[in-house]
This record gives structure tokens, sequence and C-alpha cells, in this order.
């Protein structure tokens, strides 16, 4: 793979992961922007100890373009994109309208005494999968899908360098459903400057495990599942795709490695390179469920940068909203309330379709 570095008329940085060592990647951004936003500010909510983002810039960001319009596209002629180059494989990119980036200015301490605020450091990228607009993550050849794994190693180690960054999250949305504002297919990485909720909650659950039994949770979760085997979707020497007993969502498989590692870059080549042979095999699967595009997010859950590193074990949890060919499933009061998922479907039913699909 090789790895080519640019910059954009903005001063956005660009990187061009190539699966050709011949590439030339010396087109210059011919566009005129204006400068990136500033950070969005962090407001701390006391009543859950979490952090909001509150990012206004993205207010105004592009929102489901026509194809002739995607700013994902490759430039071509005196049409200019993001890219400026006229073909490509994989590109990252800092995202137009982050939620977080490095770009700091002046916060007040506080907003009351029980909500301080912090500037919104940290940094977002768009990661591009292909420069065929029509396509979709399901659609790309196993290398491909490799070449977008190590794209994603890369970025999750220098985004990990950055000062006061502590969770990298790699994920994709597909479909409006689920409230993409860009068809062209892409995924995102985020770089928060604190540990997520939702890893904050299974940290806490791994570390009573291993104080317990001194072992790994997910680790032991992953042998059970694939010793029950009634849902497990599909599998291979290296990974387990498998719907979780307790499963939130309609359609929700996890693909993890046997090998508990903490993140991306930690995995090897033999399971790199078996990952995306059964990570396709799934997304087609849900794909032919109903014989139509599935809605997803794909959310890549890797331990935090600086802590808690040995209670991690990476995993996708690949998720729809999809829950008949004609229904979602929508985050109502329980959900959205209380927090309280209630699934519509059987987790062992759910495997069992996907198997057939």
């Amino acid at each position: 793979m090789k790895r080519t570095q640019i910059e954009l008329a903005d001063g956005r940085e660009l990187i061009y992961f190539d699966e050709r060592d011949d590439a030339v990647r010396d087109q210059p951004d011919r566009r005129e922007l204006p400068p990136p936003p500033h950070a969005s500010q962090l407001r701390y909510d006391p009543l859950t100890d979490e952090w909001v983002a509150v990012a206004v810039h993205r207010q105004t960001r592009t929102f489901l373009p026509p194809a002739d319009q995607c700013p994902l596209c490759p430039s071509r002629g005196d049409r200019l994109s993001e890219i400026p180059a006229p073909d490509y494989d994989v590109v990252v990119f800092e995202n137009r309208f982050p939620s977080l980036s490095q770009r700091v200015a002046e916060e007040p301490a506080e907003i009351t005494p029980f909500t301080p605020v912090r500037p919104g450091r940290g940094k977002c990228e768009v990661v591009c999968f292909t420069d065929d607009h029509n396509a979709s993550f399901a659609s790309l050849s196993p290398g491909r899908v490799r070449t977008v794994l190590d794209a994603i190693a890369d970025r999750t180690t220098a985004l990990g360098e950055l000062p006061g960054v502590e969770q990298i999250f790699p994920f994709e949305n597909r479909g409006v459903e689920i409230g993409v504002t860009l068809h062209h297919p892409h995924g995102q990485i985020y770089a928060y400057p604190f540990v997520t909720p939702r890893t904050r909650t299974m940290l806490a659950a791994a570390r009573r495990h291993f104080e317990r039994t001194g072992g790994n949770l997910y680790a032991d979760v992953l042998a059970a599942e694939r010793a029950a085997g009634d849902r497990v979707v599909a599998s291979n020497e290296h990974w387990t795709a498998y719907v979780p007993a307790a499963a939130r969502w309609p359609f929700e498989v996890h693909l993890a490695p046997h090998r508990p590692v903490p993140d991306i870059p930690a995995l090897d080549d033999a399971e790199r390179d078996a990952f995306g042979p059964l990570y396709l095999d799934v997304l087609r699967r849900f794909d032919g469920l109903f014989d139509l595009p599935m809605p997803y997010i794909a959310a890549w859950h890797q331990a935090p940068v600086h802590v808690d590193r040995e209670l991690g074990h990476l995993h996708l949890q690949l998720f729809s909203i999809r829950r008949a060919k004609d229904k979602l499933k929508y985050l109502a009061g329980s959900e959205s309330g209380m927090g309280v998922f209630i699934n519509d479907i059987a987790p062992e039913r759910a495997a069992e379709l996907l198997r057939a699909a």
C-alpha cells in the first residue's frame, strides 16, 4: 500500500492509500475555500456524567446532493471535489464540518457551577472506500477491504498520538433511514477527548468480571457464543460473526477476532486478510434479508488510547433499524427516554434468518 499525504486548499490534511506503488498523487486542490471552523464546544452534563458537543457550524453541512455534485467523488475537469485526483482507491481527509477538531478557540470555563465547558479538541475524518459513487461496502473486493482496514489502522495510530485524544471510533453509516447526508460509500473516524459513555459502561463491566474471574469479559462471552452456536451467523479461522444473546437491535451482529486485541493496529496480517471475506459475507446477508439495501451502522469498538487497554477486545458491531421489509425500529419512549431497549425479534431467530439469507 502506498501512502501519499497532501494539503487541501483550506489547510486540511488528505491522505491517499493506493494499492499500486506507481500511483502519482500530485494534483493540487484548485478550489477557493474559507478557513475551517473552530472546534465545537463541549458541555458537561452533571446529571449523567457525560459530555455533549455543541457544533453549530454543522447545521450548514452538505445534505444529500445529487450525484453530479457529490463532494466525495474524484475531481474531473471543472468539477472539483474534496479529492483533487481524478481517481483513487481509498482516501482519508479531515471533515470539512467536524464535530471535533484541533483548531481551538477561547472558551468560557463554565455556563453554571454545574456545567463546565471546554473546547471540542479532537479530530473527525472521512474515509472514502472507493471512487465509485454507486458502489457500497458490500460490493468491495476483499483486497479493497484490507486496504480500508490498513488505512483505519494507520489513522487509529496517528490520531491516538494527538494531544488530549482518549478514544478512536471508526464507523460507517449507511442509508437515509440511518441519517446519512452523503450517498457516496464512506465512513468516518472520530478522535474523542474523553472515553465515551458506552465504552465506560463496557469497561466497568469488564473490570468487575476480571476482578471476579481473572478473565477478559468479551473473550469469555465470545467463547460462550461459539460454543453455543445457535446465534453464530458465520465464521472462519480468525473471526466469528454472531448475534449477541441480548441484542438490542432487530438485526445486530458482532464480528470479533478470536485473539483478544485492543484495536485494529494490533491485528496481524492473517487476521486482517481474514476479516474482509467474512464481513462481506455478513453484509450481503443483510442486503439479502429483504432483497433491498439494508440501512445500518457499523461501529468499531476499540480500547481507549491510554487507559484500560487490557480490558478491551476489538470487535465490530453491525446493526440495522429495519425490522421488516416495510418497518423500521424507532427509538421511542423506553429506548430514548430510559435507555431500555425492547427488541421485536429474538436474537436466535435473527441469526437463523441471516444464515438463510
